[in-house]
């Protein structure tokens, strides 16, 4: 394990908590991570894609730290929605009208309700998260990690967030990502961007 004086120091741009303790387990060791000072403002992300989002994000904390920022977006895709809800999967529920930014019961119920009785071989899908880190001098860093898996036709498990209760991975043994807890950070596309993020920072 590398001296932790020598791992590179990274402003975490995300205030969410699940995402930060993702963040946290993945790169311990590997990378320290600083919280997002107190009283900077949210970034919209009204990006079109995964990496414009995390770019937003990553440049706005950079800029007002004057440090190494690292931000992330995700998207869920599902084959049989056409990719949907990919780049907007935080705000599924939202462009509807069917629940607030943010709601991940309500996103989770949208999907389903969606994908209604398709059967369980239409319903393949999978996570994509794009981790980046953007420096005082302009210069990035990015990384991408993809897991695939299916839709359960409900939720199972108490575990992660957003629409880990029904998203169930093929490397798997059959369990929701929300079931596997902790496990599924050796599998999971936060897990595989930020380490693959991690060994290029420390190559550089």
């Amino acid at each position: 394990m590398r001296d932790v004086t020598d791992s590179p120091r990274l402003v975490v741009a995300s205030a969410n908590p699940h995402k930060v303790a993702e963040m946290g387990l993945v790169l311990k060791g590997l990378v320290v991570l600083e919280p997002r000072p107190i009283g900077v403002p949210d970034v919209v992300e009204d990006g079109d894609t995964l990496e414009a989002n995390a770019r937003l994000k990553a440049v706005a904390i950079c800029k007002a730290t004057g440090e190494a920022a690292v931000a992330d977006d995700t998207g869920l895709e599902v084959d049989a929605l056409g990719g949907a809800p990919g780049v907007h999967s935080a705000r599924y529920a939202a462009s509807n009208g069917s629940g607030a930014e943010g709601d991940a019961v309500a996103n989770t119920t949208r999907l389903l309700q969606e994908l209604g009785c398709i059967p369980r071989g239409r319903r393949t899908a999978r996570f994509r998260t794009v981790a980046l880190v953007r420096r005082p001098d302009g210069s990035e860093v990015v990384a991408t990690g993809t897991v695939e898996g299916y839709i359960a036709e409900t939720p199972v498990g108490d575990g992660g967030f957003g629409y880990d209760p029904v998203f169930v991975p093929v490397e798997g043994d059959g369990r929701t990502f929300a079931e596997m807890g902790d496990e599924k950070h050796a599998i999971s596309h936060r897990g595989r961007a930020f380490r693959d993020l991690a060994r290029r920072l420390v190559e550089i």
